[in-house]
């Protein structure tokens, strides 16, 4: 009887070592899910245009307002998770979200939709930043790789939207209500996404659902403790590091597909197939941050940043080639380099700010990167149109590098 029972005893340890992973599977399956619906939008403005008769500026102002206010979410969410605790404010960005993707629904005047993609941004916008606090604390030995498999899940959320757009504006599903069953199947998922995070999370974290330990609640409130981090001259750098490179980032996804169009000469369809290939390599998130957690995350953040720097000033300097083989080349290790620094930024942020304050401080990092992200755009479409898109992509490649050798000086002064 006992040889029968041995079998049985290598599952079991392996559900056990993998039950270890429900609250990062948790919390990247709803960062899936919210990078998931804000991407369902733009594959939607042709038949929002044709719905409500509204021209692309009016729906691009729309999807800005979404992407403004998840921006504005980011300290607030941090705060108050330092106060309550990372299971109740990312329950209630789930569930806020989910109540959005349903009002999307039903067939409404414009201002009701509009209104819901600004409820769906502040829903959506309090889990990055409350997530990476919660799993440097659930992995504190890991971070990085937990870090990476986050980002990771985000990134195909963001591949998959289109792809269900088109799925379910061609398929008669749920009383042949078009794309909007697509929200009512998304609204479905957070439910049952909320209900799994609150009940499981808690019992591996339970400090998580009532901030951290020991630390004065009253204190968190205080702002002049999140900006007295910025005293630190290695923070500062480094907050301006991620700042460049988010300002790179966001400008060059942009507009790349049209460099290579406009001033590479590319045809459109090889110029959308080698723009699929800078997210495919997303991939590399979980090695990097693996990588991070083995030999420290400064030396992965030089390097990363070195490699978009390079690969970017290599991609404007060979324009003139127009050769599809060495733009795809570049922009692979233009998309390593970038997504590949996500992971490890993060560890290194939780690994700099004190426990206490630490949502709060990642949340005022996170505003001031994506403001910077925010602006990039409109910066190189001004310049494309003044002085031509390769001035505007130097502009681009420069600020990378500066991010590069910010890390590097952090780096050469490092003595931990």
């Amino acid at each position: 009887m006992n040889r029968t029972s041995l079998p049985a005893r290598p599952s079991l340890l392996t559900l056990r070592r993998l039950g270890r992973f429900d609250a990062l599977f948790l919390t990247a399956s709803i960062w899936f899910l919210a990078k998931f619906l804000r991407y369902a939008f733009p594959p939607l403005f042709e038949p929002l245009q044709a719905t409500y008769g509204v021209s692309n500026t009016v729906l691009g102002t729309a999807f800005t307002g979404l992407m403004l206010v998840y921006a504005v979410m980011q300290f607030p969410s941090g705060l108050l998770a330092d106060r309550l605790g990372s299971v109740t404010v990312i329950v209630a960005g789930v569930l806020v979200a989910t109540l959005a993707a349903f009002a999307v629904v039903f067939e409404s005047p414009f201002p009701v939709l509009v209104g819901a993609m600004l409820v769906m941004g502040a829903g959506t916008g309090a889990h990055k930043t409350v997530a990476v606090r919660l799993l440097s604390r659930a992995y504190p030995a890991r971070t990085g790789r937990a870090l990476g498999i986050l980002d990771t899940f985000g990134a195909f959320g963001g591949v998959a939207a289109p792809a269900a757009v088109v799925f379910f504006s061609s398929t008669p599903l749920l009383f042949d209500a078009g794309w909007r069953a697509l929200f009512f199947v998304a609204g479905l998922v957070g439910i049952a996404l909320a209900v799994a995070f609150a009940i499981w999370v808690p019992k591996r974290l339970p400090d998580e659902t009532t901030g951290a330990p020991g630390v004065d609640a009253a204190a968190d409130t205080d702002f002049r403790r999140y900006l007295e981090l910025f005293r630190e001259w290695r923070f500062t750098v480094f907050v301006a590091a991620t700042v460049l490179f988010s300002f790179t980032y966001n400008g060059f996804v942009a507009f790349a597909p049209l460099y290579l169009t406009q001033a590479a000469e590319l045809a459109p369809a090889t110029a959308s197939l080698l723009y699929s290939a800078l997210f495919a390599a997303s991939l590399v998130q979980v090695a990097t941050g693996e990588l991070g957690d083995r030999i420290g995350t400064l030396p992965v953040i030089v390097f990363t940043l070195g490699l978009a720097s390079v690969a970017l000033a290599a991609l404007v300097s060979l324009t003139d080639t127009g050769n599809p083989l060495v733009f795809g080349v570049a922009l692979v290790a233009v998309g390593l380099g970038s997504h590949g620094f996500r992971p490890v930024r993060g560890a290194y942020l939780m690994s700099a700010v004190p426990p206490s304050i630490a949502g709060g401080s990642l949340g005022i990092v996170r505003t001031l990167l994506m403001g910077a992200g925010a602006i990039a755009p409109a910066i190189v479409g001004y310049l494309s149109e003044t002085v031509g898109f390769r001035p505007a992509f130097w502009l681009l490649a420069t600020s990378v590098a500066g991010a590069t050798v910010l890390a590097a000086a952090l780096l050469l002064t490092d003595r931990s």
